[in-house]
């Protein structure tokens, strides 16, 4: 409201003056007087007033025709203008506008019409860092794989692009299968942009499939040292590292450098089955036997393993079944309530021919928790305590189709793998293999069931067992004896 009263009174105030200024110029006796070329103009003063101003205004007017025709020159010499700036504007507006439209094409899933929007933004925007990148993932998208790949070609050369570049032709050649090119192209990315995450762990995966498992170790270390992997992951997968590196070296028959690599994953995690495993069984060939108890004493106190036992059978191969059994009495009283060492104790005590004791420790696993291991001891325990043939294969019959109990598991796929291994055979991903049953266990033999009339049936018919002597129950017992001897010492 204030400030409505100020503009009122200062326009009144204006105009008053132009009136007052106007009656004194009309009261003012003389005028101006323009003599020019033999021409004599005489102004009032008022006149004066009005031709000065519009000399004034004719002044103004010829200076900007100057500029425009000053502009209008440059304009069509190529320099920048006022004019070319209003174009260049138009330009923008136009390109940003193809742009967004081949963006959300992209996002849509339309790959032909992206590329047509990228091609008409490039063409206003001149921008090739913008667009080039909406082409190459829209020609991805439309199945134009070469033509990707040029256009990634064409982002190499530009440093600023040069990463979006590799990291695009990285990705064709995985999905290509082209693992060696890949794996150049990872290192490439990683050397660029080496925090991130995305490359770290397609460099980690390359280098673990092709065995590189020094170069892994480095990948590892920098997922560690930007802050992409907490420290105990860390460690649990630089010992699978180290342990991969040493099965490669023992597999070229350097016995010494696998030992040291061996007792180094052991050293990094101790609860690494596989690592404890190679690291004791070095130990054994070093005759050093203190230390490969002490290793296989730490790891099954984490969990029992039947490659833990074997390696402890390892370290007195010429014992007797029944020193055999003392020795173990302190690993088993570890865990006596857990599956392996139940399974183990009874495996034991049938090396050593005492079916009772072997029948106590295995329990009621074989009724509750059956599998192919616990049924097949079973009817070693009813074969050696004399049962019929028709017991014995009646427990047999039903281990063939028995799942096989915990197996080397992928926890991602669920791939299930003869041994360990340090990535995926299936899936390749890296350290996700557990000691565990698989949700759906296969039958132990393809056979399964249908196998059963064959093992039992003529065994029901009467007078079909056939009369055996003590003579003919010992070599059963034997063999019996010396499996289960074998499958301690394994």
């Amino acid at each position: 409201m204030l400030w409505s009263i100020i503009k009122i009174a200062v326009f009144i105030a204006l105009v008053a003056g132009v009136t007052l200024g106007a009656s004194f110029l009309l009261e003012l006796d003389g005028g101006v007087r323009i003599v020019m070329a033999g021409v004599e103009i005489n102004l009032t003063p008022i006149k004066a007033v009005i031709a000065l101003g519009v000399l004034v205004f004719i002044i103004w007017l010829l200076m900007k025709l100057t500029g425009l025709l000053v502009a209008s020159l440059k304009f069509i010499n190529g320099d920048e203008t006022a004019l070319s700036r209003y174009f260049d504007r138009s330009r923008q507006d136009k390109g940003y506008r193809a742009l967004s439209e081949g963006m959300l094409a992209l996002a849509s899933g339309e790959g032909e019409v992206a590329m047509a929007q990228a091609a008409k933004a490039e063409k206003y925007l001149r921008k090739p860092a913008l667009t080039n990148l909406i082409t190459a993932q829209a020609a991805e998208m439309a199945g134009n794989r070469r033509k990707a790949e040029e256009v990634y070609k064409q982002l190499l050369t530009n440093e600023k692009t040069r990463f979006v570049g590799v990291r695009g032709i990285l990705r064709q050649k995985l999905a290509e299968g082209d693992t060696e090119t890949a794996l150049k192209l990872a290192k490439t990315a990683f050397a660029l942009k080496p925090r991130h995450a995305e490359v770290q762990d397609t460099l980690l995966d390359l280098q673990a499939k092709t065995s590189d498992w020094k170069g892994a170790r480095e990948t590892l270390n920098a997922k560690l040292k930007y802050g992409s992997l907490p420290r105990d992951v860390h460690k649990r997968r630089d010992a699978v590292l180290a342990l991969s590196e040493a099965r490669d070296v023992l597999d070229e028959g350097k016995t010494i450098e696998a030992r040291e690599a061996a007792i180094e994953a052991n050293r990094l995690s101790p609860d690494l089955i596989p690592a404890a495993v190679l690291a004791a069984r070095g130990y054994i060939d070093q005759g050093n036997t203190r230390n490969a108890l002490r290793v296989i004493n730490k790891a099954w106190l984490v969990r029992p393993h039947p490659d833990l036992a074997a390696a402890f059978a390892a370290i007195e191969p010429n014992e007797s079944p029944r020193q055999r059994l003392k020795r173990f009495s302190k690993l088993l009283k570890v865990h006596p309530e857990n599956r392996e060492t139940r399974l183990l104790e009874a495996e034991l005590n049938l090396a050593a021919e005492d079916f009772p004791a072997a029948r106590r420790a295995l329990g009621t696993l074989a009724e509750v928790e059956p599998d192919a291991r616990a049924l097949t001891i079973m009817a070693a325990i009813e074969r050696g305590e004399g049962a019929s043939d028709a017991v014995v294969k009646g427990w047999l019959a039903r281990a063939l189709s028995a799942p096989r109990g915990p197996q080397w598991v992928c926890d991602k796929c669920q791939h299930i793998h003869a041994e360990w291994a340090p990535a995926c055979e299936n899936c390749n991903s890296f350290d996700t293999l557990s000691w565990r049953a698989p949700p759906n266990s296969p039958i132990a033999t393809p056979t399964g069931l249908e196998m059963l009339p064959l093992i039992v049936g003529a065994l029901d018919e009467p007078n079909s067992e056939p009369v055996k002597t003590e003579d003919d129950t010992v070599p059963d017992a034997e063999i019996v004896e010396e499996e289960h001897m074998d499958r301690a010492e394994k």
